[in-house]
């Protein structure tokens, strides 16, 4: 893909730029951000002219708005996941009925999602799922089961589930794909899972006989597996390059705590630092030579394989640039504030999981094996 930047980009570009130099601010409520960002109409940028609230924008301003949001300091998305992630699938595979219900919400920000797919024993190897789905007589669905590692339950309006609608169904074969509202008290229990990071926005999610309605199964009863693999054929593509200008600056951080630390006159470390600058710059251009693709079972996760261990690495040099200062906290311990953590200490610790959550690396190599190499599938039960 001969991939280029218009006149009528860079136009899109001032405007994005300006508009959130007006409006972007710290620590500012995720939940009234989101509906700021959706009366500007900056939410779906990408869906088309479906009248659903939003502005449409080509995909090299989609780019343009990621980047620039990236640059701009704005604050973490709680809509993404609606966004990103259910709205193509909806698009895709959803009815009329469930489109209109659901796209014009999610456009103005008013309704925030989360996923239900991982499940203990069941994460990477998302087949084994075992949450079930039981209709009943009036045509709605008790869901039992539990979820885990699931982003942002604790601030979502609906959760995306996976479930097992079809008894005694084995893999693949006889799931469904459900949204739920997660305003059942009694129904629906979240627990926020506290990382070493000291932060909690994964949680453990727990369904007992929580309702959903016949007429928000997505594709069809029995089609989960199809529909959930189309969501993650969305999970990557525009907002790898924005993650990647989120790395650039965090890669930006360990150079200059490697000039203060005199680290940078260690040739070695220097090789590292130039290492980890080239390897992000191919990994620009790989994201935009794949940007738009379709059809390629194998480069999501030759991108995640990429940027996963590109990550990992950087957390620990900027340990290894800092020296013995990386294991003291910013602050003094005080009973009030007990775990502390700056930026580089952060990025190491956080980054730890890179490797695992989303598909972890063993996972994607599989893909890429069985996928687009061809090889023979991995034998059942070998450990």
């Amino acid at each position: 893909m001969d991939f280029g930047f218009s006149a009528a980009d860079d136009v899109f570009r001032v405007e994005a730029r300006a508009w959130l130099s007006e409006h972007a601010e710290g620590g500012q409520d995720r939940r009234v951000w989101e509906r700021t960002l959706g009366k500007a109409g900056w939410i779906g940028l990408g869906w088309g002219e479906g009248g659903f609230g939003n502005r449409t924008a080509s995909l090299t301003q989609q780019v343009v708005w990621a980047e620039e949001y990236a640059r701009s300091g704005a604050p973490a998305r709680s809509g993404h996941i609606g966004e990103k992630l259910l709205a193509p699938t909806l698009l895709a595979h959803g009815t009329d009925e469930q489109k209109a219900r659901f796209l014009p919400a999610i456009a103005v920000g008013e309704e925030l999602w989360c996923q239900g797919y991982s499940e203990p024993g069941a994460g990477s190897d998302l087949a084994g799922v075992r949450t079930k789905a039981e209709r009943g007589a009036d045509g709605t669905y008790r869901i039992t089961g539990q979820k885990i590692w699931t982003s942002l339950a604790h601030e979502a309006d609906w959760c995306f589930v996976l479930a097992r609608t079809e008894p005694e169904s084995r893999r693949h074969h006889g799931l469904s794909f459900l949204l739920v509202p997660m305003d059942q008290p009694g129904r629906i229990e979240v627990r926020p899972i506290r990382q070493m990071t000291g932060t909690s926005d994964f949680n453990e999610v727990f369904f007992d006989g929580a309702h959903a309605r016949v007429e928000h199964v997505v594709g069809g009863e029995g089609a989960g597996w199809k529909v959930a693999m189309s969501l993650l054929g969305f999970e990557r593509g525009v907002s790898t390059l924005a993650q990647q200008i989120g790395f650039a600056q965090e890669l930006e951080r360990v150079v200059e705590a490697a000039v203060r630390s005199g680290a940078a006159d260690d040739p070695v470390v220097r090789e590292r630092l130039v290492r980890q600058w080239a390897e992000l710059r191919v990994m620009r251009w790989n994201a935009l030579r794949t940007l738009g693709r379709a059809g390629d079972a194998g480069a999501s996760s030759a991108a995640k394989l990429l940027w996963g261990g590109w990550h990992q690495r950087l957390g620990e040099l900027a340990m290894q640039v800092r020296g013995a200062t990386a294991g003291v906290g910013p602050r003094d311990w005080a009973p009030s504030s007990p775990y502390e953590l700056d930026a580089l200490q952060h990025l190491f610790l956080f980054s730890r999981a890179d490797t695992i959550y989303g598909g972890s690396d063993q996972v994607q190599r599989t893909i890429i094996a069985e996928r687009v190499l061809g090889l023979p599938r991995e034998p059942k039960g070998v450990v």
